[in-house]
């Protein structure tokens, strides 16, 4: 096994010398464009007519990202930009015929992928790891997000900046004014230079493109192909930056709690919640940001979107409430995907064992401490402290509190030596020794990490090593992990090997399992046609696979999965893919793969007999589509079928949507799971739909509303949200939630649509700068 290691990281590590000699000259050499500042006041009406702009550097001839990356785009892009004592500004000429705008929706914080858009990304210090990212529509509705990880991006982050859109039969202008209080950045004394581009997305042409070219296999936000900003003057020195953000809010909730065993209803229970509380941003120094909360509250955040669950391990949903997001990266990204120490979202929700469904903690109040000391080094300090909770029928959960602490230092050119550590502590003053039986007094871990990615990212490497520590003091608590990956236009590489301790345990992360040795070996095989009477109709083609194999810590193998799969997509942007996988799963307790028992009916899974220990191996034919964001009405669909554990199953996942430009987007999620287990094991049929709308009246106006049917876990859910954003980043919502049964359960006299919970929530909040 140390021969494959060694020999594959030979291998990389060749190509990586390769690819490098490919990008000795970086993009910042190729591609720069010099910021001047203006004399006069800059109006925001997408004229482009102030004197500044006519003696701008122009950043133009954008080069394509997709579906080729080998040519200039046909609908070219003009940017300018400016600053003065407040504002940078950013002005730009899209140049597209009005009849072929795409616009998803008049909502502030649109879907990536749904417009047609104009991007900004800033990397305001040059670490090509993290940036800010501002974008817009031909209609003039604003998005923002940040990057991390030098390409991934969170569109949740929320801030103020002004923007104006004005349209023309052939173009299209852009005038922004992002307020420097808005980003984090550090003035030096010798000439200052930001690393930037611009990304252009236009969905009719299937044409993606950017002003400093960015290769086909990796998305225009790659950090590590960024041009160079200039400033001939120094930006503005950053002065006091405290913004408040107070909220009030108002509710009326009625549960209909039942008997676990028989389902008979219980005493209603109705309660009006009044809440008030803040958020605080002050910026300790320009890059070093402190966020406050006190009695937060996340009752405006969507519900999350439900899934058919078969898996014997916790599944991982995204954080989405605001606080956390502002550089969760230096949070949240530890570890591998499946064995993070910290998750955020372990903070303020939790599982309500009564009735399965999640709900919220109180969190009484939290600080957070994260961003750039100075160019190689950032830090992130958190605490946050939660009440306890009565879930009735004498069931608590203890009030706890959570500390965060990492740092991280840049090397290299983009790469991170980082550590963390973690420490969850629950408060059992109040409680009985009988309540406190399933919770631990105390739970940290500590870490390093060395992420390396190269100047082209076509090569990098993730190693960790983590320790946690318990009251029992059982040895074996540690998790390490190993990881390679090599990114060309033709070939994908990917290797990883990881072990987690039977005794590792991170309260406040993610760690479905325990005790394994775990391998990761996809590889995929790109392919672009020469021949141009094939190129109209492929774009490209290619052959991978995808495996994973799991191993107890004696090297006894436990899991597998492999597949190998054929894929092809069009210059439109469908793309259709071809599979066959396998798999071996060693059951090492007694297992109903249909899980049942989510269900609150005691019927469909109290004489359940489960699989029983053992070796099983399940087979399935995949085929797959999905079709081009450029069509009003779009869809995809994944339909499996094949052998499962001892018997049969059919999975089919699809989605279909239709676009109301610019009004919205009404979609139709259907998803149907059949499994067929030989008597007198269980057999089921599953149906999760969810119908959802999102519609803006304006552009300050919006509704959504998801309907989710979902007869696993015998729930319908209503989640319907009216927003109303009055000032920038200041709104007032509406938002009424509901939870029935979706099915009768006659032996126990329940019928479909019987309640279990509601809620209708007025809440107001208001950004305040000081």
């Amino acid at each position: 096994m140390k021969k494959l290691y060694a020999t594959i990281g030979a291998i990389l590590c060749v190509l990586s010398s390769l690819s490098a000699q490919d990008n000795k000259t970086s993009n910042e050499e190729k591609y720069s464009i010099h910021i001047k500042k203006s004399a006069a006041p800059i109006k925001l009406d997408g004229l482009l007519d102030e004197e500044i702009w006519k003696t701008a550097d122009v950043a133009k001839d954008f080069f394509l990202n997709r579906p080729y990356d080998s040519s200039f785009a046909q609908l070219q892009t003009e940017v300018r930009l400016a600053f003065d004592d407040n504002f940078l500004y950013v002005g730009a000429i899209c140049y597209q015929p009005r009849s072929t705008y795409t616009i998803a929706s008049l909502k502030r914080d649109f879907e990536p992928g749904t417009s047609d858009v104009f991007v900004v990304n800033l990397d305001t210090f040059k670490d090509r790891l993290n940036a800010f990212q501002f974008v817009t529509n031909p209609y003039g509705v604003q998005r923002e997000g940040l990057i991390y990880n030098g390409g991934e991006i969170s569109n949740y982050w929320d801030n103020k900046w002004y923007l104006h859109v004005k349209n023309y039969e052939e173009y299209w202008v852009v005038e922004m004014a992002i307020p420097f209080k808005t980003i984090r950045y550090k003035v030096i004394d010798e000439q200052n230079t930001w690393r930037i581009n611009f990304t252009r997305n236009v969905l009719k042409r299937n044409e993606q493109s950017s002003w400093s070219p960015v290769p086909r296999n990796f998305a225009p936000s790659n950090l590590a192909f960024t041009g160079l900003m200039i400033w001939d003057e120094k930006p503005p020195k950053p002065g006091a930056n405290v913004s408040v953000i107070p909220y009030i809010s108002l509710a009326t909730q009625k549960d209909f709690p039942r008997n676990e065993e028989d389902l008979s209803p219980s005493a209603t229970s109705n309660a009006y919640p009044k809440g008030i509380g803040l958020d605080a941003k002050v910026a300790v120094t320009p890059s070093l940001n402190l966020d406050l909360t006190v009695n937060p509250d996340f009752s405006q955040v969507e519900v999350d979107k439900q899934v058919t669950n078969l898996s014997r391990f916790e599944l991982f949903f995204p954080e989405r409430r605001q606080f956390f997001l502002e550089n969760n990266d230096l949070f949240g990204t530890f570890g591998f995907p499946d064995t993070r120490p910290f998750f955020s979202r372990r903070i303020g929700i939790t599982r309500n064992p009564n009735t399965g469904l999640n709900q919220q903690v109180p969190i009484l109040a939290g600080a957070r401490l994260s961003g750039k000391l100075n160019d190689k080094w950032r830090i992130g300090l958190m605490n946050m402290q939660t009440r306890k909770v009565n879930f009735g029928n004498d069931t608590y959960l203890p009030a706890a509190n959570y500390s965060v602490a990492t740092i991280q230092r840049k090397i290299f050119n983009r790469s991170t030596i980082g550590g963390i550590f973690t420490d969850k502590e629950n408060l059992f003053s109040d409680l009985t020794e009988q309540q406190i039986l399933n919770y631990r007094r105390f739970n940290r871990v500590g870490g390093l990490e060395f992420n390396y990615y190269s100047k082209d990212s076509r090569f990098e490497i993730e190693t960790y090593y983590h320790q946690s520590f318990s009251p029992d003091g059982k040895k074996d608590a540690a998790s390490a992990a190993h990881f390679m990956g090599y990114h060309h236009p033709h070939v994908d590489l990917n290797f990883g090997v990881q072990r987690i301790g039977e005794n590792y345990r991170a309260d406040i992360g993610f760690v479905p399992r325990t005790g394994i040795w775990q391998l990761y070996r996809p590889a995929t095989f790109i392919l672009n046609p020469k021949s141009k009477s094939i190129a109209k109709y492929i774009n490209a083609y290619g052959i991978g696979t995808e495996g994973s194999d799991v191993f107890d810590l004696k090297g006894k193998r436990l899991d597998s999965e492999s597949n190998i799969f054929v894929f092809a997509n069009n210059s439109a942007g469908d793309e259709a893919y071809i599979a066959y996988s396998w798999s071996f799963t060693h059951l090492f307790a007694s297992f109903d793969p249909t899980n049942a028992s989510d269900n609150p009916d005691p019927d469909t899974y109290r004489n359940v007999v489960e699989l029983p220990i053992g070796d099983y191996r399940s087979r399935f034919f995949n085929m797959g589509y999905t079709s081009s964001r450029r069509y009003s009405l779009t869809g995809t669909f994944d339909y499996s079928t094949g052998k499962y554990f001892n018997g049969k199953a059919t999975i089919w996942e699809s989605s279909i949507a239709y676009r109301f430009q610019p009004y919205g987007i009404f979609t139709f999620d259907c998803n149907y799971t059949k499994i067929n287990l030989p008597a007198p094991y269980n057999s089921v049929q599953y149906w999760l739909l969810g119908p959802r709308a999102e519609l803006a009246v304006s552009k300050s106006l919006f509704f959504s509303t998801f309907f989710q049917y979902n007869t696993q876990t015998n729930n319908i859910n209503i989640n319907s949200r009216l927003q109303w954003r009055f000032r920038p980043v200041s709104d007032i919502f509406l938002v009424y939630t509901d939870n029935y049964f979706a099915e009768n359960i006659s032996r126990y006299y329940v019928n479909a649509w019987a309640p279990k919970n509601r809620a209708l929530i007025l809440k107001m909040t208001y950004w305040l700068n000081i």
